[in-house]
């Protein structure tokens, strides 16, 4: 690090969570302002950057929790780390029917299983879109 970027953190303080800075504005890393009337919030560069180092983590947990995971193709595992993404690890889980389903390579059930949830539900067509990927192994965006 720079004597600047030194200075700067010792000046700021460094949160890794949003808070509120001394004039109550929402404030996150080294007093990177984010509220939404007045903030700089995330360039584009920023936030693909976040999304590239997220998705990792998602496809580490999956390959450390699952030894199947690393025996799909490359849409499935897409289309896991979707869902995983989306649910958390912890509630991924739960679907110990589609994940059984998954390690056997019944991709048709899987995809069904994760269909009859009340996750599908609530994501509606992100559903859809990922099921299918499993039970065919094709992405269904042509912009994907």
């Amino acid at each position: 690090m720079t004597r600047l970027t030194n200075m700067l953190r010792r000046h700021e303080g460094v949160e890794k969570y949003v808070y509120k800075d001394h004039l109550g504005y929402d404030t996150i890393g080294v007093g990177r302002l984010v509220q939404a009337d007045i903030g700089l919030g995330l360039s584009d560069d920023e936030i693909d950057y976040l999304l590239k180092n997220d998705i990792a983590r998602v496809e580490a947990e999956l390959e450390a929790e699952y030894s199947w995971f690393k025996n799909l193709d490359r849409n499935r595992k897409d289309a896991m780390i979707d869902i995983s993404f989306n649910l958390g690890a912890t509630r991924l889980r739960g679907f110990k029917k589609s994940l059984a389903l998954m390690e056997t390579g019944d991709y048709s059930a899987a995809a069904q299983e994760f269909l009859d949830s009340r996750w599908a539900e609530q994501v509606g067509n992100r559903a859809i879109e990922v099921t299918t990927m499993i039970e065919t192994g094709e992405y269904q965006n042509a912009s994907a």
